[in-house]
């Protein structure tokens, strides 16, 4: 069975820095992100163009090369999230869960009994095609495949506490830019208000033993700041990002 290196990293105190793919749609997201130090990918079928089945062959490759894929699935309820588990993705992302019974729905779709209802498929990418026997197979990949619940509406940020205390949710992850539009104050990603909201989701893991995630913050100095803070699960930038990064600069300085 492959092993989650970002469960591990967590567990360990250590920060986990995601790279989002949304544009680039093929295996080779695998190698340039391991060459740039990323510890995963943010494979994104919410907002990106990625389908199920190029999101799967990047999760796959990324089994080999240590890089997990934790794929942001398109809303709650989502018929995908066994296909890209099965398909070697090592963790789910669910957008826009406001409350605890959310988080159930969450947890139950991503985990196996006892912690949740995930129908159990054994040949897949991350048993290494090999045929295990289902107790084993089921308790072991419970703690490698992370359940990412994220918080963009006040709602849930009250409610943080209780969706942390849901058995089977690893991380709370915060998405800077929909909660900033949801306080109305988009896009001043550290108002006093968004602080105070990272600060509760903070005590909420804290007092749960889960893991606190930031999103949606592109200035890197404030992103570093966040997480000294006790965020260690990081979007830290996407590919689109980047191109345009590099790409600017590099035009400015031949013109």
């Amino acid at each position: 069975m492959y092993l989650n290196p970002v469960a591990a990293h967590l567990a360990a105190g250590r920060p986990a820095l995601g790279l989002g793919i949304q544009q680039l749609r093929s295996s080779a997201a695998v190698g340039l992100a391991v060459r740039c130090g990323f510890d995963f990918l943010f494979t994104d079928l919410e907002h990106g163009p990625l389908s199920v089945a190029q999101a799967v062959d990047i999760a796959a490759a990324g089994l080999a090369a240590g890089l997990p894929s934790i794929a942001r699935v398109p809303g709650k309820g989502s018929h995908d999230i066994a296909r890209l588990l099965d398909g070697g993705a090592q963790g789910i992302v669910v957008p826009h869960v406001d409350s605890a019974d959310e988080a159930r729905a969450v947890a139950a779709a991503t985990k196996y009994p006892p912690l949740g209802r995930r129908s159990f498929f054994g040949l897949q990418p991350m048993f290494g095609y090999a045929r295990l026997p289902v107790h084993e197979a089921m308790a072991e990949a419970n703690p490698q495949v992370l359940s990412v619940v994220m918080l963009e509406s006040p709602e849930a940020i009250e409610r943080a506490a209780a969706i942390a205390a849901v058995p089977g949710v690893d991380v709370l992850l915060i998405g800077s830019n929909d909660l900033s539009m949801e306080l109305d104050i988009a896009g001043q990603v550290d108002h006093p208000r968004m602080r105070a909201a990272r600060q509760a989701v903070l005590q909420a893991c804290r007092q749960h033993g889960k893991h606190a995630g930031i999103a949606g913050l592109a200035d890197a100095t404030l992103l570093r700041a966040v997480m000294a803070e006790g965020f260690g699960f990081a979007l830290a930038s996407n590919d689109t990002d980047l191109i345009l990064d590099a790409g600017l600069a590099r035009v400015a300085a031949l013109r």
